[in-house]
């Protein structure tokens, strides 16, 4: 009787907290199928009149396939770079064992204390030097160093919960390094890479704030900041921003659904070990 009425519980919560979750997605979704006037009058309802008006205007006029494929563009690049070099470093700093490994470990790790929006106005000056303003190669780098260190802390985390005798065998079979770290290693880490690829998207598809700052150019845009456009002082075309917004969800929608299972292996690694 008391494992039932636990099991009721459980589900219960999770049944409440998936309602609360998923009621923002709903209404987004709903409401970007109304016309305008059917927003204001019922906006948590059935839509009585669909309309592929706003995702017509937002596809076609709005010129979002540019900012569209400007945020994958960015995103793409940015993720592997992050990826790439993150796993370099954390298998350096897992087998390297001296006290300027740990320095360089707390190094990495103080990125997730400070946040680097606080050197915008430094970062901007180097963007401004190096040529890259409004063009979308300023918010590599940017990204690439905002996402380091928590692809460090994970990575690191995680090659270090590897056996060391699968390392040591493959030394004794005459493997370089570089060939343990691309045919044992990255296989391995697969669900570790999973998490830090969907924490590091979440971030770089949404951002706002670095497009802002960096780029004016119409054909740099990013969707957040293309978005934000449509929003405007006096009058706000409510049908077609809640189109854009919808169609920008569906990349991480669909991210996740890949990556679901690897995402949920990389987050409870180690939670069983002793």
């Amino acid at each position: 009787m008391k494992r039932k009425l636990s099991l009721f519980f459980t589900y219960l919560a999770l049944t409440i907290w998936s309602v609360i979750v998923l009621f923002p997605i709903w209404t987004l979704i709903v409401n970007s199928l109304k016309p305008q006037k059917e927003i204001f009058r019922d906006p948590f309802g059935l839509p009585k009149t669909f309309t592929f008006a706003g995702y017509e205007a937002a596809w076609s006029n709005g010129r979002f396939d540019l900012y569209f494929f400007n945020t994958i563009y960015v995103t793409v690049i940015s993720l592997t770079l992050i990826l790439f070099f993150g796993s370099m470093a954390a298998y350096a700093l897992s087998k390297w064992k001296s006290p300027a490994s740990k320095f360089l470990y707390i190094f990495f790790i103080a990125g997730l204390m400070i946040p680097i929006r606080l050197g915008t106005l430094d970062l901007v000056r180097l963007i401004k030097f190096l040529g890259l303003q409004d063009t979308l190669w300023s918010l590599i780098p940017v990204y690439v160093a905002m996402g380091m260190p928590i692809a460090t802390f994970v990575l690191t985390a995680f090659i270090k919960g590897l056996p060391g005798e699968m390392f040591e065998a493959a030394k004794i079979d005459g493997a370089s390094e570089w060939r343990i770290y691309t045919q044992i290693v990255i296989p391995l880490m697969r669900p570790a890479l999973a998490t830090v690829a969907i924490f590091n998207m979440i971030k770089i598809w949404n951002d706002f704030w670095f497009p802002l700052v960096f780029i004016r150019a119409e054909e740099s845009r990013t969707v957040a900041l293309g978005v934000s456009l449509l929003f405007g002082q006096y009058r706000t075309d409510w049908t077609r921003a809640l189109s854009t917004l919808s169609l920008a969800a569906i990349p991480i929608l669909i991210l996740y659904i890949l990556l679901s299972r690897e995402f949920i292996k990389g987050l409870t690694a180690g939670a069983v070990k002793g």
